[in-house]
């Protein structure tokens, strides 16, 4: 019984070979059985590396910054807030107290509405950012597909390609085709 198994295992092996042979050498992943050539490109890598790229994050972080400091005040002012009420808290009325702590829960959700309203801001900008770089290259990455002879273009994360070869990694090519569109707009 286990010859046999053995048996078929060589067989198919052998098929394999003589299939493998009568075939011909196989082909690239690039480049189909009918000459069709498929390439992918790293849109992250393209967004981290490229001028434009580097330009809109560094902008981005500007913002944050800015929206940071705001955020930071309104949480000094708050902590100041507490710092009083528990210091001086047993010596108000509980009038006083009461509306101490009253404006206290006021100035947190003004807090947290100011987070989220920034967040949600931030967030947009971002968007933007991202649909115009998007946008700019996809008449480039059409472009450069062209010139190297690529039929179809993947993008890298959204595709789930799990493996692909050097000679297929495009990025490099647009990233460089990028930063020179980007160099002849600011001329």
């Amino acid at each position: 019984m286990r010859w046999r198994g053995l048996a078929w295992t060589v067989a198919l092996v052998a098929l394999g070979v003589v299939t493998g042979m009568w075939l011909g050498p196989t082909t690239p992943w690039a480049q189909t059985a009918n000459g069709t050539r498929v390439g992918f490109v790293d849109i992250q890598r393209v967004l981290a590396r490229s001028a434009a790229g580097m330009a809109a994050r560094e902008q981005l972080e500007k913002e944050k910054a800015v929206m940071q400091k705001q955020v930071d005040a309104q949480r000094a002012d708050l902590e100041q807030l507490r710092d009083e009420i528990e210091k001086k808290g047993q010596l108000l009325s509980a009038d006083a107290r009461r509306e101490k702590q009253e404006l206290l829960e006021r100035k947190v959700r003004d807090a947290r509405r100011l987070v989220d309203d920034l967040q949600g801001t931030l967030q947009k900008k971002e968007e933007a950012m991202l649909g115009k770089v998007l946008q700019d290259l996809g008449g480039l990455i059409q472009k450069v597909s062209k010139e190297k002879g690529y039929a179809l273009v993947l993008e890298r994360q959204r595709s789930s390609i799990l493996y692909a070869s050097a000679e297929t990694d495009i990025t490099d090519d647009v990233i460089r085709a990028y930063d020179d569109e980007t160099k002849k707009g600011k001329k």
